[in-house]
């Protein structure tokens, strides 16, 4: 056994549950949000990777399982984000979204050998990837929503200077959402001076040199900045077309929004018609 590695043990069973019950209390003490929620998150961890540490062994033997596996993971992604940003609805639109940024990175490292087309390898290639894409997806879309949300009058006052909807809607909510790519870019930047991530550490205990760890970990930094900003310039271009959104009502953005837009206009502009027929009509009597 690798002396390095955690073992299971009463400590470590105290320890998780110290972290957890700290989390839970913190955010809900300090107003963050549902204590209940770390608590939750915490026992799917647990749940989630000790049945994945039961099934994996049987995965990596077969090369269809693990495609199964890695469909499984991206699947799952796809859900989560579309439930992050609002509806069922919004899943196809998350899984295009995910997998503009995958997808081709997940070809090229593999296409040209650099990651061996074992299933050891793909599948946490595949998973850190996805996981990745994931996240910048769900935060590129609610941070686009919310600011067309919050800045709802500067978008109609683009459609009133003649800006078509989807134009007037990237005009918005483009610089926003792309903050999503901030923590990929961060981690990048300070990744041997600040952290040192998963992947560098896993290569290492599992016997690797330092070496190989290295060069495993910028792959996938790279990587993941690469799948990332596809898939946050993806989503931000569905949530101005109006496929991505929180509801179905005309509050949302895109070709919805201008619909409402015209029919806010055409009654006010009925409105004052009929204002001037009045006066009209008034004028003669008064006279």
């Amino acid at each position: 056994m690798n002396d390095a590695a955690i073992t299971f043990g009463p400590a470590l069973v105290v320890v998780l549950i110290l972290l957890t019950v700290a989390g839970a209390a913190v955010v809900h003490w300090g107003e963050l949000g549902q204590g209940r929620a770390v608590l939750i998150a915490a026992a799917r961890a647990v749940a989630q990777l000790a049945a994945v540490s039961l099934v994996i062994t049987a995965v990596l033997r077969s090369t269809p399982l693990t495609g199964l596996f890695v469909l499984l993971m991206f699947g799952i992604a796809a859900v989560t984000s579309a439930r992050r940003v609002g509806t069922w609805a919004n899943l196809p639109w998350t899984a295009l979204a995910i997998a503009a940024g995958v997808a081709p990175v997940l070809a090229l490292v593999l296409g040209a050998g650099v990651v061996p087309l074992r299933p050891i390898a793909v599948v946490p290639i595949a998973g850190i990837v996805i996981g990745g894409a994931m996240t910048a997806t769900s935060q590129a879309a609610r941070r686009a929503l919310d600011e067309l949300k919050a800045r709802h009058g500067e978008y109609e006052a683009a459609l009133a200077l003649g800006f078509l909807p989807r134009p007037a809607a990237l005009e918005i909510c483009r610089p926003s959402a792309g903050h999503a790519l901030i923590p990929a870019l961060d981690q990048t930047r300070t990744v041997g001076l600040v952290t040192l991530p998963g992947a560098y550490v896993g290569v290492l205990l599992g016997g690797a040199g330092p070496i190989q760890a290295g060069l495993t970990q910028v792959l996938v930094l790279i990587g993941l900045l690469a799948a990332e900003a596809v898939s946050i310039l993806v989503t931000v271009q569905l949530v101005a077309a109006g496929k991505l959104s929180r509801d179905v009502t005309i509050e949302n953005v895109g070709v919805s929004r201008d619909r409402a837009h015209r029919r806010r206009f055409r009654g006010a502009r009925n409105r004052r018609r009929r204002s001037r027929a009045q006066r009209r009509e008034r004028s003669p009597r008064q006279s």
